[in-house]
């Protein structure tokens, strides 16, 4: 996973997109993002799953056809909580021993509040 980490990473700076930390798991992926004036996080989620897919594909990093799933999730975060995401972003695998990313996903909406959106 890091090779296509450090790709999204440095694909993005090519797109004008700030990348401040990225880390995943078997399944997802974390990203922290400055965004600018010019894309919203729709168009950012679209660029970097779009491109990374390709380029997955093009470098047969997987066995059969790789397809991020049409979904994405997006929070903002307060500037005084970047080093408690960074953190959260950087324990990916520690943090996935205890707990799947669908239990933590359920849980987190239940938490918070949130209601998915489906188009």
């Amino acid at each position: 996973m890091p090779l296509v980490l450090d790709h999204i990473r440095e694909n993005a700076k090519t797109k004008n997109i700030y990348i401040d930390f990225i880390n995943g798991h078997h399944n997802h992926i974390h990203c922290l993002i400055s965004l600018n004036d010019d894309l919203s996080i729709g168009k950012i989620a679209q660029l970097i799953k779009g491109e990374s897919s390709y380029w997955i594909n093009k470098n047969k990093l997987t066995k059969t056809k790789f397809e991020w799933q049409d979904e994405y999730m997006a929070i903002g975060v307060d500037d005084e909580k970047i080093p408690i995401v960074r953190n959260y972003i950087a324990n990916q695998e520690e943090h996935h021993k205890k707990i799947s990313f669908s239990q933590e996903f359920d849980k987190f909406i239940k938490r918070y509040g949130f209601s998915i959106v489906k188009k």
